[in-house]
Protein backbone atom coordinates (compact mmCIF):
# COMPACT_ATOMS: atom_id res chain seq x y z
CA UNK A 1 0.00 0.00 0.00
CA UNK A 2 1.32 3.85 -0.73
CA UNK A 3 2.83 4.86 1.87
CA UNK A 4 0.12 8.43 1.68
CA UNK A 5 -2.49 6.34 1.55
CA UNK A 6 -1.16 4.46 4.99
CA UNK A 7 -0.57 8.36 6.51
CA UNK A 8 -3.87 9.25 5.34
CA UNK A 9 -6.30 6.15 6.50
CA UNK A 10 -4.43 6.44 9.87
CA UNK A 11 -5.17 9.82 10.20
CA UNK A 12 -8.73 9.47 9.22
CA UNK A 13 -9.49 6.59 11.47
CA UNK A 14 -7.73 8.22 14.45
CA UNK A 15 -10.25 11.52 13.89
CA UNK A 16 -13.28 9.56 13.68
CA UNK A 17 -12.21 7.25 16.81
CA UNK A 18 -11.68 10.26 18.83
CA UNK A 19 -14.77 12.21 17.56
CA UNK A 20 -17.03 9.67 19.69
CA UNK A 21 -18.32 11.98 22.52
CA UNK A 22 -18.58 9.21 25.17
CA UNK A 23 -19.26 12.06 27.43
CA UNK A 24 -22.05 12.72 25.98
CA UNK A 25 -23.45 8.99 25.30
CA UNK A 26 -22.76 7.73 28.91
CA UNK A 27 -24.35 10.61 30.39
CA UNK A 28 -27.57 9.82 28.76
CA UNK A 29 -27.27 5.82 28.90
CA UNK A 30 -26.73 6.12 32.79
CA UNK A 31 -29.14 9.39 33.61
CA UNK A 32 -30.69 10.17 30.39
CA UNK A 33 -29.29 13.61 30.75
CA UNK A 34 -27.82 15.94 27.80
CA UNK A 35 -24.76 16.68 29.43
CA UNK A 36 -24.27 19.84 27.20
CA UNK A 37 -28.03 21.32 28.63
CA UNK A 38 -26.20 20.91 31.84
CA UNK A 39 -23.21 21.95 34.41
CA UNK A 40 -20.92 23.71 32.14
CA UNK A 41 -22.32 21.99 28.70
CA UNK A 42 -18.59 20.44 28.41
CA UNK A 43 -18.65 16.87 27.32
CA UNK A 44 -15.90 15.56 29.33
CA UNK A 45 -15.46 13.63 32.37
CA UNK A 46 -15.49 16.76 34.58
CA UNK A 47 -18.80 17.60 33.30
CA UNK A 48 -20.02 14.22 33.58
CA UNK A 49 -19.16 13.80 37.28
CA UNK A 50 -21.38 16.77 38.10
CA UNK A 51 -24.38 15.62 36.35
CA UNK A 52 -24.05 11.63 36.04
CA UNK A 53 -22.10 10.99 39.19
CA UNK A 54 -18.71 9.23 39.35
CA UNK A 55 -19.07 6.12 37.92
CA UNK A 56 -20.16 7.44 34.90
CA UNK A 57 -17.53 9.76 35.24
CA UNK A 58 -14.79 7.23 35.43
CA UNK A 59 -16.16 5.33 32.76
CA UNK A 60 -16.04 8.45 30.20
CA UNK A 61 -12.65 9.12 31.44
CA UNK A 62 -11.20 5.79 30.72
CA UNK A 63 -12.69 5.91 27.54
CA UNK A 64 -11.48 9.51 26.34
CA UNK A 65 -8.18 8.04 27.74
CA UNK A 66 -8.19 5.24 25.04
CA UNK A 67 -9.53 7.42 22.30
CA UNK A 68 -6.03 8.90 22.76
CA UNK A 69 -3.72 5.94 23.20
CA UNK A 70 -5.43 3.66 20.50
CA UNK A 71 -4.89 4.86 17.64
CA UNK A 72 -1.29 6.08 18.38
CA UNK A 73 -0.79 2.25 19.15
CA UNK A 74 -2.24 1.17 16.28
CA UNK A 75 -0.58 3.80 14.30
CA UNK A 76 3.11 2.05 15.87
CA UNK A 77 1.66 -1.47 15.02
CA UNK A 78 1.21 -0.62 11.40
CA UNK A 79 4.41 1.51 10.86
CA UNK A 80 6.37 -1.37 12.19
CA UNK A 81 4.26 -3.94 10.21
CA UNK A 82 4.57 -1.93 7.04
CA UNK A 83 8.84 -1.57 7.85
CA UNK A 84 8.55 2.65 8.09
CA UNK A 85 11.54 4.15 8.76
CA UNK A 86 12.04 5.87 12.47
CA UNK A 87 11.16 9.25 11.18
CA UNK A 88 7.95 7.88 9.21
CA UNK A 89 6.77 5.81 12.42
CA UNK A 90 7.56 9.37 14.72
CA UNK A 91 5.35 10.97 12.26
CA UNK A 92 2.40 8.42 12.33
CA UNK A 93 2.08 8.29 15.63
CA UNK A 94 2.27 11.71 16.54
CA UNK A 95 -0.08 12.36 13.56
CA UNK A 96 -2.71 9.78 14.88
CA UNK A 97 -2.15 11.17 18.35
CA UNK A 98 -3.27 15.24 16.74
CA UNK A 99 -6.05 13.30 14.54
CA UNK A 100 -7.41 11.98 17.60
CA UNK A 101 -7.72 15.18 19.62
CA UNK A 102 -8.46 16.97 16.77
CA UNK A 103 -11.81 14.56 16.39
CA UNK A 104 -12.55 14.86 20.54
CA UNK A 105 -12.32 18.98 20.26
CA UNK A 106 -14.44 19.32 16.77
CA UNK A 107 -16.39 16.17 16.48
CA UNK A 108 -18.05 15.16 13.14
CA UNK A 109 -20.81 13.81 15.14
CA UNK A 110 -21.39 17.05 17.01
CA UNK A 111 -21.34 19.35 14.13
CA UNK A 112 -17.77 19.99 15.10
CA UNK A 113 -18.32 20.98 18.34
CA UNK A 114 -16.73 18.71 21.56
CA UNK A 115 -14.53 18.63 24.69
CA UNK A 116 -11.76 20.24 25.85
CA UNK A 117 -9.29 17.32 24.81
CA UNK A 118 -7.10 16.49 27.92
CA UNK A 119 -8.36 12.85 28.91
CA UNK A 120 -7.35 12.15 25.45
CA UNK A 121 -4.13 13.99 25.05
CA UNK A 122 -2.63 12.22 28.24
CA UNK A 123 -3.91 9.15 26.14
CA UNK A 124 -1.77 9.84 23.00
CA UNK A 125 0.97 11.08 25.87
CA UNK A 126 1.31 8.10 28.13
CA UNK A 127 1.58 6.00 24.48
CA UNK A 128 4.43 8.27 23.27
CA UNK A 129 6.00 9.43 26.42
CA UNK A 130 5.50 7.53 29.26
CA UNK A 131 7.19 9.62 31.72
CA UNK A 132 6.33 12.79 30.17
CA UNK A 133 2.45 11.63 30.66
CA UNK A 134 2.95 10.33 34.35
CA UNK A 135 4.60 13.21 35.20
CA UNK A 136 1.83 15.59 34.24
CA UNK A 137 -0.31 13.04 35.67
CA UNK A 138 0.65 13.07 38.80
CA UNK A 139 1.29 17.49 38.86
CA UNK A 140 -2.59 17.78 37.39
CA UNK A 141 -3.72 15.66 40.09
CA UNK A 142 -1.95 17.36 43.10
CA UNK A 143 -2.45 20.88 41.80
CA UNK A 144 -5.75 19.95 41.67
CA UNK A 145 -6.00 18.56 45.32
CA UNK A 146 -4.36 21.85 46.54
CA UNK A 147 -6.52 24.33 44.74
CA UNK A 148 -9.39 22.26 43.79
CA UNK A 149 -9.82 24.08 40.68
CA UNK A 150 -9.49 21.30 37.72
CA UNK A 151 -8.85 23.35 35.15
CA UNK A 152 -6.09 25.22 36.91
CA UNK A 153 -4.23 21.04 36.89
CA UNK A 154 -5.27 20.29 33.81
CA UNK A 155 -3.70 23.63 31.95
CA UNK A 156 -0.21 23.11 34.04
CA UNK A 157 -0.69 19.51 33.26
CA UNK A 158 -0.79 19.52 29.71
CA UNK A 159 1.89 22.27 29.37
CA UNK A 160 4.51 20.17 31.41
CA UNK A 161 3.88 17.36 29.34
CA UNK A 162 3.70 18.93 26.01
CA UNK A 163 6.50 20.68 27.09
CA UNK A 164 8.80 17.46 27.98
CA UNK A 165 7.98 16.54 24.22
CA UNK A 166 9.84 19.85 23.30
CA UNK A 167 12.70 19.54 26.01
CA UNK A 168 13.74 15.57 24.79
CA UNK A 169 13.67 16.51 21.09
CA UNK A 170 16.26 19.25 22.05
CA UNK A 171 18.14 16.69 23.47
CA UNK A 172 17.76 14.79 20.64
CA UNK A 173 15.93 11.57 22.23
CA UNK A 174 12.66 12.38 19.42
CA UNK A 175 11.98 13.07 16.57
CA UNK A 176 11.05 16.23 15.40
CA UNK A 177 6.81 15.28 15.19
CA UNK A 178 7.07 14.29 18.78
CA UNK A 179 7.80 18.02 19.69
CA UNK A 180 5.54 19.43 16.68
CA UNK A 181 2.44 16.86 18.63
CA UNK A 182 3.27 18.61 22.17
CA UNK A 183 3.40 22.25 20.21
CA UNK A 184 0.27 21.83 18.69
CA UNK A 185 -1.34 19.60 21.05
CA UNK A 186 -0.72 22.24 24.20
CA UNK A 187 -1.74 25.08 21.76
CA UNK A 188 -5.38 23.18 21.13
CA UNK A 189 -5.75 21.90 24.66
CA UNK A 190 -5.04 25.13 26.17
CA UNK A 191 -7.33 27.07 23.44
CA UNK A 192 -10.17 24.94 24.31
CA UNK A 193 -9.78 25.95 28.35
CA UNK A 194 -9.77 29.79 27.34
CA UNK A 195 -13.20 30.33 28.96
CA UNK A 196 -11.66 28.53 31.91
CA UNK A 197 -8.61 30.90 32.06
CA UNK A 198 -10.44 34.29 31.65
CA UNK A 199 -12.74 32.78 34.86
CA UNK A 200 -9.58 31.93 37.28
CA UNK A 201 -7.86 35.05 36.62
CA UNK A 202 -11.52 36.88 37.49
CA UNK A 203 -12.23 34.58 40.38
CA UNK A 204 -15.09 33.37 39.32
CA UNK A 205 -14.27 29.74 37.90
CA UNK A 206 -15.83 27.03 39.90
CA UNK A 207 -13.86 24.43 41.79
CA UNK A 208 -14.37 20.87 42.65
CA UNK A 209 -17.75 20.07 43.82
CA UNK A 210 -19.36 23.48 43.09
CA UNK A 211 -21.65 23.92 40.37
CA UNK A 212 -20.25 25.55 37.00
CA UNK A 213 -22.02 28.24 35.15
CA UNK A 214 -24.56 26.83 32.97
CA UNK A 215 -23.96 26.49 29.52
CA UNK A 216 -25.24 29.66 27.29
CA UNK A 217 -28.00 28.77 25.21
CA UNK A 218 -26.98 28.61 21.65
CA UNK A 219 -28.67 30.19 18.54
CA UNK A 220 -30.83 27.40 16.06
CA UNK A 221 -29.07 27.01 13.03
Amino acid sequence: MNDILVFVLVFAASYLLGAVPWGLLIGRWSRGVDVRQTGSGNIGSSNVLRTAGARAAGLALLLDVAKGAVPVLAARAIADAAGFTEAQGAGLQAGAALAALAGHSWSVYLKFTGGKGVATGVGGLFVLFPLGGLTALVLALVIMRLSRYISLGSVIGVTIGAGSLVVFWLRGDFHWAYALHGFVGWAIIVGRHHGNIRRLFSGTEARLGESAAPPQPQPEA
